[in-house]
């Protein structure tokens, strides 16, 4: 499924926020996600992934064990503070929409 511009934001502020809580890895992000009501493709959630890190707001990390290959995703500095950033704004618009 592709997903829309709009979406698109909300997902990568929900993909900071849990790489600034523990290491994050793209089946893991897929289900919590899912669990949120977000549908969202290994075609769409890789390349975002790999646009956060290109942009230096996470960092990964590969691990293999055996046969299986994983990359993990962690929150940089550059990340925590585009994160607090985007709080700000968030609880400003909420603010402004639910009052």
């Amino acid at each position: 499924m592709r997903i829309n511009e709009f979406f698109s934001s909300f997902i990568k502020i929900h993909i900071l926020h849990h790489c600034l809580n523990q290491e994050i890895y793209g089946v893991w992000m897929m289900e919590e996600l899912r669990e949120h009501g977000y549908k969202i493709s290994p075609g769409s959630l890789y390349p975002l992934l790999k646009h956060l890190e290109e942009k230096g707001l996470i960092r990964s990390r590969i691990e293999q064990s055996g046969k299986v290959k994983r990359k993990f995703y962690r929150i940089t500095p550059k990340g925590k503070k585009e994160l607090t950033s985007a709080k700000i704004k968030l609880k400003e618009l909420i603010g402004e929409i639910l009052n």
